[in-house]
């Protein structure tokens, strides 16, 4: 395998992988830290290496709305965003979703103003999660390249018609160099159908997208988006172990364990975190601590079964999020945990810490002082979220 690897940014794996996946359409707007993707879709353009119609617009709003339009006819369509840019996109996004449209976009996950500060957090899409978009979050550079084509068979599969965020951490991942497996062109056409959508808008055959819906129609729009989701859970979990029967690589499906089976501790988190969870979790192991890792792969639809099947065993549960709900005091990830376990027999404790906002480093002695934190939650839970690295003048 190591023969085949390249040195590369990560930015260009996900670029190249884009490429392979063969769409129609691209748009772009430079935002860092996506631009890098777009720069070198622009360049794989204009060598002659991709047939697609590349535009650059005025506005990430004009980027996805462009894309609804392309959608609608008939196209495989793609863009990335980042930051103030997808939250510029939002009044989009439900557009696209309500119409189940199969857009794919990769999140270069930002910090969202203000004050400005352009490094990773992921309070960007994590904002978006109620607008209908599949959300799936990758570990590393590799996982963001093969999350591609794994999202667009998602995305575009008839049963489920809804677009689709792949999200890699700014500058983490997008910036970083380090050697992966480029997708295979042959590979990849032969896991991704062309596109082929049953409905599109043709002057042949006049039909309308996103009309106007009176309070007798509407709910049955949302409770379909809602069906989609549930049907996309099944499908991610297809489609994981379908990449891995061609490609022979496999990151889970909606959730991925690391050392679970036997976890007391179990830390649930999304993105490039995991690979410090897990580097501490091994130096911890090795000391005779039983702490394992669960790692959350598709946030949108949220696996609510598989968490809780997952966590039969645990006694403290700790959730790590690059996002706040400003007024809740918790990450979302925390949140939706908590709320999945609530009504089940399994009332694990689940206590929350928010790290890593604006680019905020997180060494491995910050997760190991969590873990300490957590197992005073026998004393009783004092704390059920906080900051875990508050400035010792604030905190």
């Amino acid at each position: 395998m190591r023969k085949n690897m390249v040195v590369v940014e990560g930015s260009y794996a996900v670029a190249h992988a884009v490429k392979v996946c063969r769409p129609n359409v691209i748009s772009a707007y430079p935002i860092t830290p996506q631009t890098h993707i777009v720069e070198d879709l622009a360049q794989f353009t204009a060598d002659g290496e991709m047939n697609c119609e590349y535009m650059n617009v005025e506005s990430e709003f004009s980027a996805i709305s462009a894309l609804i339009g392309a959608s609608a006819a008939g196209a495989r369509t793609y863009s990335s965003t980042t930051s103030q840019g997808l939250a510029l996109m939002h009044e989009a996004l439900f557009n696209a979703s309500g119409m189940r449209l199969p857009i794919v976009m990769t999140v270069v996950n930002r910090a969202l103003s203000a004050p400005i500060n352009i490094w990773n957090d992921q309070q960007d899409s994590i904002s978006q999660r109620d607008t209908g978009w599949i959300q799936l979050y990758a570990e590393d550079v590799q996982e963001s390249a093969d999350m591609t084509p794994q999202i667009y068979k998602l995305a575009e599969d008839e049963d489920v018609l809804l677009p689709a965020m792949a999200c890699m951490d700014g500058f983490i991942l997008s910036h970083v160099y380090e050697p992966v497996i480029l997708l295979e062109q042959s590979l990849t056409d032969d896991f991704l159908p062309a596109y082929d959508p049953e409905f599109v808008l043709d002057t042949k055959n006049p039909m309308s997208f996103g009309a106007f819906a009176d309070p007798g129609t509407y709910t049955e729009f949302r409770y379909k988006q809602e069906k989609a989701m549930g049907i996309a859970l099944e499908k991610i979990e297809k489609i994981a172990n379908e990449f891995k029967d061609i490609y022979g690589r496999y990151y889970g499906g909606l959730i991925d364990g690391y050392v679970l089976d036997d976890a007391e501790i179990v830390i649930m988190a999304m993105g490039s975190i995991i690979g410090t969870v897990k580097d501490t979790i091994d130096e911890l192991r090795l000391e005779g601590e039983s702490v394992g890792l669960l790692k959350i792969r598709s946030f949108r639809p949220f696996p609510a079964d598989a968490i809780r099947k997952a966590l039969k065993n645990a006694k403290v549960v700790i959730t790590l999020d690059k996002n706040i709900s400003i007024g809740k005091n918790e990450g979302a990830l925390c949140t939706e945990v908590k709320a999945c376990l609530h009504n089940t027999d399994n009332r694990v404790p689940v206590i929350g810490f928010m790290l890593g906002h604006g680019g905020r480093d997180i060494p491995i002695s910050m997760i190991k002082k969590i873990i300490n934190k957590a197992k005073l939650v026998e004393k009783g839970i004092f704390i059920e979220s906080e900051f875990a690295d508050l400035r010792e003048d604030l905190a």
